[in-house]
């Protein structure tokens, strides 16, 4: 494909959102690891600016300590934590935000010169502004769920941190996908409607098992049933529906259970449509991210149940939490690449 910038096509756009989603690849990644070394609540005020300067002398790490003293995850989880201790889970938190206020300049101030030069493709401008806007709300969400841990709580709500996760994820996807129309420019759709069917289907349940594997985290159900393939010996382990619907949120077995389910649903899936993909012989390179996307469900597949059996280590859970970013990114392509492919047959020897 001719990469040579035109109206329709910006090599140089294609690269600066590439360099975004890896840097929203990154804060996946810094997230992960700030969730399971509890670091998460460390810094219990939102700042957008100032909070940017961490704290300078020990007059302001005895103030952010202090603050952190006054929640419930110290009281009751952390009693007794020294200030060095402290620093530990901080940097973690703070690094996460401020990879939040990174991804927000690198994706800003080279929108508004892409603009300004009119190097954004017509078709895209919206679609970056909308990604800004989400870049913006993912901030505020963050704080969002970093407050349901302050009050009543010693860790955040799990549906809160499914959200933060989600919409992360979502610009992740976004990204790739738009990363991908300033490569290559627009082309009308010419795959059979059954196969761009099938890659949207696979996006979504990857897109789905990621939200089911953030109520696994936030509600810490990898710690619980940590056996496979049973559930402490059962299918499904008795469920509390005292708390009706929000079972489907809090309660540990629902939700690793829901987690597991739809796992085997989405490995079949990929599965299938890599070996119909194999059959069907696509063209131009569609053949190989069904393969792609097969292989790399599987490998996430086999780092679950790991995760899981071995309790989830800090560094199991990393990798698990970076699979499915992984996962997603390829699921994205795949489509992509399907809605403006067409596939040839081959039969008896022949290409039809």
């Amino acid at each position: 494909m001719n990469r040579i910038h035109t109206p329709d096509r910006a090599p140089a756009v294609a690269i600066w959102l590439a360099s975004v989603a890896a840097l929203v690849f990154v804060m996946v990644v810094v997230g992960g690891i700030t969730r399971l070394t509890g670091s998460g609540l460390s810094i219990t005020e939102w700042q957008p600016i100032m909070g940017a300067v961490p704290p300078l002398n020990e007059a302001d790490w005895a103030e952010a300590f202090a603050k952190y003293q006054a929640i419930p995850q110290y009281q009751q989880v952390n009693a007794g934590m020294t200030l060095g201790e402290f620093k530990g889970i901080f940097w973690w938190e703070w690094i996460h935000r401020q990879l939040g206020r990174l991804i927000g300049a690198a994706f800003a101030l080279p929108f508004l010169v892409f603009l300004v030069l009119r190097m954004v493709p017509r078709r895209l401008v919206w679609r970056c502004a909308l990604l800004l806007a989400l870049g913006g709300l993912q901030g505020a969400i963050g704080w969002w769920m970093v407050s349901s841990g302050l009050s009543e709580r010693v860790d955040v709500a799990p549906e809160r941190l499914t959200v933060h996760l989600g919409l992360a994820l979502a610009i992740f996807a976004g990204l790739i996908w738009t990363a991908l129309e300033a490569a290559f420019g627009e082309e009308a759709s010419r795959s059979p409607v059954g196969w761009s069917r099938g890659a949207a289907l696979l996006l979504g349940l990857v897109y789905l098992q990621c939200l089911l594997g953030g109520l696994v985290a936030g509600a810490k159900a990898g710690l619980i049933y940590t056996d496979w393939p049973l559930m402490n010996g059962q299918v499904l382990p008795p469920v509390d529906w005292s708390a009706g619907g929000m079972a489907f949120l809090h309660d540990h077995g629902l939700v690793q259970f829901n987690h597991r389910i739809t796992a085997y649903v989405l490995f079949g899936a990929a599965v299938v449509y890599a070996v119909q993909a194999w059959r069907a012989r696509l063209a131009e390179g569609l053949g190989a991210w069904a393969y792609a996307l097969a292989g790399v469900v599987t490998l996430q597949a086999v780092l679950g149940i790991a995760t899981l059996m071995h309790a989830v280590p800090i560094g199991l859970g990393v990798l698990h939490q970076a699979g499915a970013a992984i996962v997603l990114g390829v699921a994205t392509a795949n489509l992509w690449m399907v809605r403006r492919s067409q596939p040839r047959l081959f039969r008896a020897g022949r290409r039809l």
